[in-house]
């Protein structure tokens, strides 16, 4: 089975092309299915083994929300509620 790439998942190029020099090209299967659903701004409860990309697919839709907000802590940025 062939997973989409980072972008087609919807992230910004931005942060695909970083993703990409740092050696992350294919998202995992947690990722396919949770990234889209985050950055629709849906709430998101996902239980994976240790290992599966859960960290980067809670992260990556911050990181975005942070990019689209042009970087700037307090106005109106992401957030987020990450319990472990």
């Amino acid at each position: 089975m062939t997973h989409p790439s980072f972008a087609a998942l919807g992230l910004p190029e931005r942060l695909c092309t970083t993703l990409d020099a740092v050696g992350h090209h294919t998202p995992t299967p947690v990722q396919v299915e949770a990234v889209p659903s985050l950055l629709a701004g849906r709430d998101l409860l996902g239980i994976a083994q240790t290992g599966t990309g859960k960290t980067a697919a809670f992260l990556l839709p911050i990181l975005a929300a942070r990019l689209a907000a042009g970087d700037r802590p307090g106005r109106g940025g992401a957030r987020a509620l990450i319990v472990t």
